[in-house]
């Protein structure tokens, strides 16, 4: 029997505000109810606005949610981030967390239209441009104006990333995707370090493992099913990124989580630390 400790999906966020972006499907999807049903007010951004109403309609006005609202959002776009941010701040009259989440996958590559192969000499050049551009500068823009706001909060301050498995980064034919997130790695590190003494703190969270979304192709889901190998489902991140959004988590910063690897029988305590991975890059 999980201990009350332990009770993740527990932990109440009312009075805090967050911004998911990526959030119409899948794992931002996934995340942005997660923090609405702790009582969080969450802004939806995704660029996808209808997909993005569409999914704020399963939260909204449910007991204990908190307010929900979803918007269109490029993040390749300095001013689509910047009105977001402000948005939420308007409408909310504050800014807690931001989740990182949004980005483009192999997908995007292997459907290019100048892609021969994924070898990176093959590949649409257009193409990988556009995934390091949405993910590591995306990133940046959003957490570029979110940054003030956040230290503004103060200990409540939150920057989560969402990247991938050391496995997935440099697995062969796996560039740009691998190469923006282990971009996104540095980002988590460096920023944690240039907030140091503002109580906002910045930390990664994955899966870890294959997720069943259109990250991955559809024909790849179909036959890891059809093979017994393990999909993971969306919801397997939720644990790390509750507890990072929460009191419980203050000061913990400049870390990565797994969250196939968070044990929810167990208190707050230790299932961080056994879902917590040494960073991808380390100082010398």
């Amino acid at each position: 029997m999980a201990s009350e400790d332990g009770a993740i999906r527990k932990i109440r966020l009312e009075g805090r505000v967050a911004i998911v972006t990526g959030a119409a499907r899948g794992i931002g999807r996934t995340i942005a109810h997660a923090l609405s049903r702790a009582g969080a007010d969450v802004l939806y951004a995704d660029i996808d606005g209808g997909a993005t109403g569409l999914a704020t309609c399963d939260v909204a006005g449910q007991r204990g949610c908190g307010r929900v609202l979803g918007v269109t959002c490029d993040i390749t776009r300095r001013d689509d981030c910047k009105r977001t941010v402000d948005e939420a701040v308007r409408l909310f009259g504050r800014l807690d967390i931001l989740v990182n989440n949004a980005g483009k996958g192999p997908v995007h590559l292997e459907n290019a239209p100048g892609t021969k192969s994924l070898k990176f000499w093959e590949a649409d050049p257009d193409a990988w441009r556009d995934v390091i551009t949405t993910n590591v500068v995306g990133t940046f823009f959003m957490s570029h104006h979110a940054a003030p706001h956040l230290i503004e909060a103060g200990a409540s301050g939150r920057i989560i990333n969402v990247t991938t498995s050391l496995a997935t980064m440099q697995r062969k034919t796996n560039s740009p995707y691998g190469v923006s997130k282990v971009a996104i790695e540095a980002e988590t590190l460096i920023w944690s370090k240039d907030l140091e003494g503002t109580g906002v703190t910045v930390n990664t969270v994955l899966p870890g493992g294959a997720t069943d979304t259109d990250f991955v192709s559809a024909p790849t889901r179909h036959e890891m099913r059809a093979t017994g190998r393990m999909i993971l489902q969306p919801d397997i991140i939720v644990p790390p990124v509750l507890w990072l959004a929460s009191a419980h988590s203050d000061g913990v910063t400049g870390q990565r989580f797994v969250g196939k690897n968070w044990d929810e029988s167990l208190g707050f305590r230790e299932a961080a630390q056994g879902a917590l991975e040494r960073p991808v890059l380390r100082e010398a």
